[in-house]
Formats: structure tokens, C-alpha cells, sequence
């Protein structure tokens, strides 16, 4: 007898359909699996057979052929093992072959029958909705995530023998309740706070200017003067994450399974910190089987990468395609996959090889000379996008002593969110969502100067030598501050501001 059951195949964060056919007849035993499976489905029939024997219920004799259909798209991954088995069970009669029409089916076998949580639920719900399925059969642990997504029923189970006495009907289940548990958009809760640091208000300022425009940010200075920790906070300070975004960034997290415990969404921006020994794999997403990479993972949020220059070159190299397109693009033979890096840069480094700034008027020229081969790792074009180069001094034995009394994160929040509802209703019916990304175009459009300040603006580029480059930072910059002030037209104290954020041009990579 013929039976088929769907389930769903993950395409990076996307779902596509997947039709598991099970034909099951006489002859020599035999089992036949086709349709482009990896290792972990190919091992799928030795534990659905155990599973099956210890549910009380029975691998059909004779002859079994199992088919994954499209067949040209590779499957990988345990979420078969559950449609696969009651696939099964149709097709031998021990379940009727309709109770299975109206369902997507995903979930991996134990050995003993019960059910494990898979990653990519979310993304394979809003697949299932969209393929015309009324209802969605999962893992007991991954019901409540599955029913973020409203206008499908989600039934959630605990074990294989459970999943067949539900669709049999001789075991009631009512469907999860649509919900998102643990989600507080307007309110988000961090467990740090811009309140605790000490001292460094020049430092929490550009930072507020760097999340006012989603600025990327080069924190520069000593060790010990608090750069990972200012960074630590940066999310803290971005507007909450919209439905959409969070809704987005969970779908991420999901594939990765990663999900918080307790959790049906991720309620905050994300702040991800990889060790500087990170594959490009690892930052950018891929491997044998493709996973998000770290720039991924951070998508709505943060990205820092502390200790910039121990990371290798190559790595660095490949993140300059996701900070300029906002996706990564993994290409296989098999076939491509993308997912979504939209993030905020922020990077910190030692300004030398001993750690300290040099002064180049009593630094010996073996001592300079060094420091020019240490900041020479730091790849050009990628400090071409970044627009703040912030120098972060060390704390004076006073600062030290003095109890923390910097302004809480939620007010700086708030004044950062209005300054992002401002780019949002400039930029309406457009691609660009932030000072940012501007174009040259909008470069043109937005920002342009009065009389004084473009003098401002003119006497900086040939008293630092500036380049071309930090010109239009400077300009994207001014915007921003303006944006902050509540501001449409750019003024003299915006630019002078924003000239401050690329001192570090001349100091370090002179223009």
C-alpha cells in the first residue's frame, strides 16, 4: 500500500514542502531509501524500526521503498524520522492514510518512542501555514515555539506511540495555544546597564550616536579601560525589536537551535562576542552541513569582535559581503542558501603592540615602526565601513573610586528611539532604515550644510588631512547627531561633533 505524509525541508532560514511516499508490499524484505538523504536520515530506518518495536507497534514485512520528495533537493537532518514512521504505519494499515492529508509532520525518534525537540520549527510552521496545512504534528518541547505562528493548529506529542493514538483518535490533544511566552517587546530586559560604568560619558555618547544611526564603531585603547564592557551594552540601548524583527531573528535562532529555554521568540537584541579563533564558518555561516555563522546570529543587533587585530585577516575579509549587503550567501554544489546579518559593527583594539598610544614626539622609530606593522593587519576596506573611531582613555584612579552615576540605559533608549523614528519616516518607500546606510544620493538629499558649516567641515579635512571617505562618515555622522537634537538642519555643533568620531584618523592611520 501506498502512503505519503508531509513534512518540511530547511533552505536556510526558509521552509520548503517535503512529501515522505512510503510504499510497503511483499516480497524479500528489503528497505529502500531514495531522494537524496544525508547520514542522519539514511540512519532514520534503524531507529524507527527499534522505535516502532518499542511502541508496541510493527515494521511492515516484505518489501519497503521510502521517497523524499522533490527528489533533487538534499535532506538533512532527524526532523524525518517522525513523518517517516507514520508514513510507515499507513502504509501497512496499522494508521489510515487520511489522518495524515491535513498534517505537516517533524520530529526525531529516541530509541524507546519518544520524541525529541529538532531545530527549524518556527520556520517550519510558517512553512506549513504557508503550504495550505490546517495543522502542524511536533515534539512536546517544541510546541510552544511552533505556535508563535498564528492560523495553525499545533499539536504537540510526546512520544511516537502518542502521535498515533492522537491521529487514531483514542487520545484527546488539544492544539498549543497561540502565544509568545516569555516576549516583552516594549520593555526588553538586559542583565547590564550603562548605570554601572564608571566614568567614559564621551565613550557612552558616541555609542548612543552610533545606535542613533546604527553606526558601526571602532573602540580604541589600553586594556583595561572598559571597552568590552561600554560594548557589552550597546543593545541595551537600541529600540526594542519590532514583531517583525523578532520574529525574524527567532527564525534564526531556531535553525540553529538555539532558542532561550522558556522562550517561544528572541525579546531582545542579540549581542554576540566570537573568540578571535573563529572559522570563517564559524562568523559567516556554513560547514558540511550550513549553519548561521556568528554574523547571522547577531542579526538585529550586535556583533563585537574584541581583540580586532588577533583575529586572521582572511576571516575579517569575509564579513565585508554581509556588512555591505545585509545577507550572507553560502554556495554549495548542491546549491545556494542565504541568511540575513543586518547588525551593528562594534570592534576593539589596542592602539599599539604594547597597548598604549604612542607619542610619536618621544616614541623611539623601532617603536613606531611596529605599531605601523600592527595596525596594518587591520584590513583597509573593512575599516572603510566602519564610521566611528572612538579612543577609549583608561580611568583615572578618582573615576575608580567614584560609584557608577551614568545614566540608565532606558532613557538613553528612548532618545535613541525617536532619533530611528525620524530616519524611518525620512527614508519611507525606500530600502535605507537608518543614517547608515545612506547612499551618495541620499548623501545629497539629507545632509546638506549651511555656509558655516560646511567651513567647519572644510577647515577639518585640510587641517587632518581626511580622506574621502571620512568626509561621508562625517556627513552620515552629522546627520545623526542632528537626528538626536531633534533637528532637520545639520548645524555647526553637529559637525563639530562628528569630526571628533574620525580624530583617530590622523592619529593612527594618518588620513
Amino acid at each position: 500500500m501506498l502512503a505519503r505524509c508531509e513534512s518540511v525541508a530547511l533552505i536556510g532560514i526558509d521552509a520548503v514542502p517535503v512529501v515522505v511516499e512510503v510504499d510497503s508490499r511483499g516480497g524479500i524484505p528489503k528497505v529502500l531509501l531514495v531522494g537524496l538523504p544525508d547520514a542522519a536520515v539514511k540512519e532514520a530506518q534503524d531507529r524507527i524500526f527499534v522505535a516502532l518495536r518499542n511502541s508496541g507497534l510493527e515494521w511492515p514485512r516484505g518489501r519497503v521503498t521510502i521517497s523524499l520528495a522533490p527528489s533533487d533537493l538534499r535532506k538533512q537532518g532527524s526532523h524525518y524520522d517522525l513523518p517517516i514512521a507514520l508514513a510507515i504505519l499507513a502504509a501497512s494499515e496499522q494508521l489510515p492514510a487520511r489522518l495524515l492529508e491535513d498534517f505537516a509532520v517533524l520530529g526525531e525518534l529516541s530509541l524507546d518512542g519518544s520524541l525529541r525537540a529538532v531545530p527549524g520549527v518556527l520556520s517550519a510552521a510558517m512553512g506549513a501555514r504557508a503550504s495550505g496545512k490546517s495543522g502542524l504534528l511536533v515534539p512536546l518541547a517544541n510546541g510552544p515555539e511552533a505556535a508563535v505562528v498564528a492560523g495553525l493548529k499545533v499539536f504537540a506529542v510526546d512520544s511516537l506511540a502518542a502521535a498515533v493514538d492522537f491521529l487514531n483518535g483514542r487520545l484527546a490533544v488539544d492544539p498549543v495555544p497561540h502565544h509568545t511566552s516569555g516576549l516583552s517587546l516594549e520593555a526588553p530586559e538586559y542583565e547590564v546597564d550603562f548605570a554601572d560604568v564608571k566614568g567614559q560619558d564621551h565613550v557612552k555618547r558616541a555609542l548612543e550616536v552610533a545606535a542613533a544611526g546604527a553606526h558601526n564603531v571602532l573602540l580604541v585603547g589600553p586594556p583595561g579601560a572598559g571597552k568590552t564592557m561600554l560594548a557589552r551594552r550597546l543593545a541595551t540601548i537600541l529600540p526594542p525589536l519590532t514583531s517583525d524583527e523578532a520574529l525574524e531573528t527567532s527564525r534564526i535562532y531556531s535553525v540553529a537551535g538555539m532558542i532561550p529555554a522558556g522562550q517561544s521568540l528572541v525579546a531582545t537584541r542579540p549581542f554576540r562576542s566570537p573568540h578571535h579563533t573563529v572559522s570563517n564558518a564559524g562568523l559567516v555561516g556554513g560547514g558540511g552541513v550550513p549553519r548561521p555563522g556568528e554574523v547571522s546570529l547577531a542579526h538585529n543587533g550586535v556583533l563585537f569582535l574584541d581583540e580586532l587585530l588577533e583575529f586572521k585577516r582572511e576571516v575579517l575579509d569575509v564579513m565585508r559581503q554581509p556588512l555591505e549587503d545585509g545577507h550572507v550567501t553560502i554556495s554549495r554544489a548542491s546549491g545556494s542558501l542565504s541568511y540575513p546579518s543586518r547588525f551593528m559593527l562594534v570592534a576593539a583594539m589596542n592602539p599599539s603592540p604594547s597597548g598604549d598610544f604612542l607619542d610619536p614626539y618621544k616614541a623611539t622609530r623601532s617603536q613606531m615602526q611596529a605599531q605601523e606593522r600592527y595596525l596594518a593587519r587591520l584590513s583597509g576596506p573593512l575599516l572603510d565601513r566602519i564610521d566611528m573611531h572612538i579612543e577609549v582613555p583608561p580611568l583615572s584612579k578618582q573615576e575608580l573610586l567614584d560609584r557608577p552615576r551614568g545614566e540608565a540605559s532606558a532613557a538613553i533608549r528612548l532618545r535613541v528611539a525617536m532619533a530611528r523614528e525620524r530616519q524611518q519616516r525620512r527614508f519611507k518607500g525606500t530600502k535605507v532604515h537608518h543614517n547608515a546606510a545612506m547612499s551618495s544620493r541620499h548623501l545629497r538629499q539629507h545632509c546638506k550644510l549651511g555656509p558655516d558649516a560646511g567651513a567647519l567641515l572644510q577647515t577639518a579635512i585640510d587641517q587632518f588631512g581626511l580622506s574621502a571617505r571620512a568626509y561621508d562618515r562625517i556627513l552620515k555622522l552629522s546627520r545623526t547627531i542632528a537626528d538626536l537634537d531633534g533637528q532637520d538642519e545639520i548645524a555647526v555643533p553637529h559637525v563639530a561633533e562628528a569630526i571628533q568620531y574620525r580624530s583617530l584618523d590622523r592619529k593612527l592611520w594618518r588620513g
